[in-house]
């Protein structure tokens, strides 16, 4: 069974995963009321995604934040440091640290140490880009689920995601990084459209 139905976007870069232990990545714009998380992942430290009043808004006393150093200094509580190349499990959820920036401007740039995120949840390895362009550290991702930048200006065009995923091969694509600041629906529409493998754009909620 597919985790997607599990997947819920919230919006730009930020998702909710009800798993075995909830999980948020880049919470931003949260709801009051939102679930409360056991695990959440930062990919890096600019404010739509590295938001401390988000994560204060969502976490518990035994809340577990995994992020890179930069976006660290900004949160309290339980953080875990990493870097690319990282590895480490979390309250059963082990998590792969792995490189997002850009080739083409310098909004990310790879000096800078900012991550995607590969975690596996009941089985599956999700994938989360982060804010990044189609990078040679893509190719040969073994992920079941992509969720990937499509908007361009900061991140990749919808078109070069197409080559990201057409270069990772998921069983399921999801366009993100739309629809706040920059990109719209017609972002992820075009996406679908040129990628021959599945895409589902999920439904905003908040």
């Amino acid at each position: 069974m597919s985790l997607v139905e599990h997947i819920h976007w919230l919006g730009h870069d930020s998702f909710r995963i009800d798993g075995p232990v909830t999980i948020y990545v880049d919470p931003w714009k949260l709801p009051a009321g939102a679930p409360r998380a056991d695990l959440i992942l930062i990919t890096h430290d600019h404010f739509d995604h590295c938001s401390p009043d988000d994560v204060k808004k969502i976490s518990k006393a035994d809340t577990v934040v995994v992020t890179i150093a930069a976006a660290a200094g900004k949160l309290k509580g339980d953080v875990r440091v990493v870097k690319p190349g990282d590895k480490l499990t979390v309250k059963g959820i082990s998590i792969e640290a792995v490189p997002a920036y850009n080739t083409n401007k310098d909004f990310h740039p790879k000096k800078a140490g900012h991550v995607g995120f590969i975690f596996t949840v009941e089985g599956q390895r999700i994938y989360h880009a982060g804010d990044t362009d189609f990078i040679p550290e893509m190719k040969g991702l073994q992920v079941d689920i992509a969720l990937l930048p499509v908007s361009g200006t900061y991140v990749m065009t919808a078109d070069e995601a197409v080559q990201a995923a057409q270069a990772i091969n998921p069983q399921t694509a999801i366009p993100m990084h739309y629809g706040e600041i920059v990109g719209d629906q017609a972002d992820a529409e075009h996406f679908r459209k040129l990628y021959k493998g599945e895409t589902i754009i999920l439904p905003l909620e908040k």
